[in-house]
């Protein structure tokens, strides 16, 4: 099989490399990729949010399944484009992206099928806004409703911070993402991210992830797309993965198939472990990035088998198949990141920490300039370790990224604690 593979992020590496290993596959094309996706196979110069392009490059390549990664082309109509070109791909529909796209279209789904959330408010205007932070207690959560890269959430004590984001999402700060404000009562409790493999019918669950959202350690500082994440989840509750299927994935789909949507593609539930029960904080489209770096290594099958049959709506009926052991995801962030990461920076030591048995690296924001790998994005690199335990693989993958270095190198040194 001809694959298409779009994006360019460590997540994409991970799918990427994960692919690979199919002997199904014949050839692998990413747009735009990374150097560590041209490692693997062509990169094709596509815009991945210019649907109209994209159906007409797999066309004319003879793609057999075009695999989308971020949530991007998702809400731009990728999908919807290459179904119209007869083009099979694994993601859904710019209707179905819709959970990721909006949240407060996420809250009325949610509502509609009867899934645990926390209560919000919507708002498109300063003056309501603050208004509204003003007659509620503190931590206050305040949400860009559209896709902001993960940084569109102010998680706060301060009053006057909270007003202050709202205002500037508002304002534009994070542009049309940003015209709509969600505030959402504040949930106490663990987090963990849970995948499913839909095929428009059936949703086959993957193996569950912790990220970290904040910059630094002890969920200290701004939030990010993500520093690091490990897997399995010892502290979970019994019957998680299967009451998320059940109670709030299958549901959910159940809406979207009343209102005349099949989704096909990855579907993500972040999930809050609280007091009262398990509620769903947010819904991804797509796999989590870093998530997917921990997740992928761990599962025991081949994925491109996997992902053409549940573009088919075929996807097996039994329980997947999952390797023993553990996987610690570090992300190796630019300095300035999440505002302002500074790129061209030479890294060095990425060949060494690859030739580790129990590591792998994915590229997230490099690019070769005149022989040297450099910096070329926030989140640089993902360093994966690999053992028997998560404390065995966090050794691992700490160690790993010992051997790497670029100028102001950011680094959460809790990742699986």
């Amino acid at each position: 099989m001809r694959v298409l593979l779009l994006g360019g992020g460590g997540r994409e590496h991970a799918l990427g490399w994960k692919l690979a290993q199919s002997p199904l596959l014949t050839e692998l094309i990413s747009a735009p990729g990374n150097p560590g996706l041209a490692s693997l196979g062509a990169l094709a110069d596509v815009n991945p949010v210019d649907p109209e392009a994209v159906a007409v490059f797999a066309t004319d390549r003879g793609v057999d399944l075009v695999v989308i990664g971020p949530e991007a082309p998702l809400a731009a109509g990728v999908v919807d484009a290459l179904d119209a070109a007869g083009v099979p791909a694994f993601g859904p529909t710019a209707s179905g992206a819709g959970l990721e796209a909006s949240k407060s279209h996420a809250k009325g789904v949610m509502a509609r099928a009867g899934v645990a959330t926390a209560a919000a408010e919507v708002f498109v205007d300063v003056g309501a806004a603050t208004q509204h932070l003003d007659s509620i207690d503190a931590p206050y959560v305040v949400k860009a409703d559209g896709l902001a890269a993960g940084k569109g959430v102010l998680v706060t004590d301060d009053l006057d911070a909270a007003k202050a984001w709202a205002a500037a999402c508002l304002s534009g700060t994070f542009g049309d993402a940003g015209s709509t404000v969600v505030i959402e009562d504040h949930l106490d409790g663990r987090e963990v991210s849970v995948f499913a493999l839909v095929d428009g019918v059936r949703a086959l669950p993957l193996a569950p992830a912790r990220d970290y959202k904040r910059l630094r350690d002890g969920d200290e500082g701004p939030n990010t797309g993500g520093m690091g994440s490990f897997s399995p989840v010892a502290d979970l509750p019994d019957g998680l993965v299967g009451h998320t299927i059940s109670g709030v994935i299958e549901p959910v789909l159940a809406v979207l198939a009343a209102e005349g949507i099949s989704y096909r593609g990855f579907l993500y539930a972040g999930l809050i472990l609280t007091e009262e029960g398990t509620q769903v904080l947010e819904f991804n489209c797509r796999m989590g990035d870093p998530e997917a770096q921990a997740v992928l290594p761990r599962l025991d099958e081949d994925l491109l088998e996997l992902l053409a049959a549940g573009a088919s709506g075929a996807l097996p009926d039994r329980p997947l198949r999952w390797r023993d052991g553990a996987a610690v995801d570090v992300v190796l962030a630019a300095p300035g990141y999440p505002v302002a990461p500074e790129t061209g920076l030479p890294i060095t030591g990425t060949a060494q920490a690859s030739e580790r048995s129990d590591a792998l690296v994915f590229h997230a924001g490099t690019k070769w300039s005149d022989d040297q790998l450099v910096t070329a994005g926030g989140r640089v690199l993902n360093v994966v370790g690999l053992g028997d335990t998560v404390d065995a693989a966090r050794t691992a993958a700490y160690t790993a990224a010992g051997d790497i270095e670029f100028a102001g190198m950011q680094m959460r040194k809790d990742i699986g604690l």
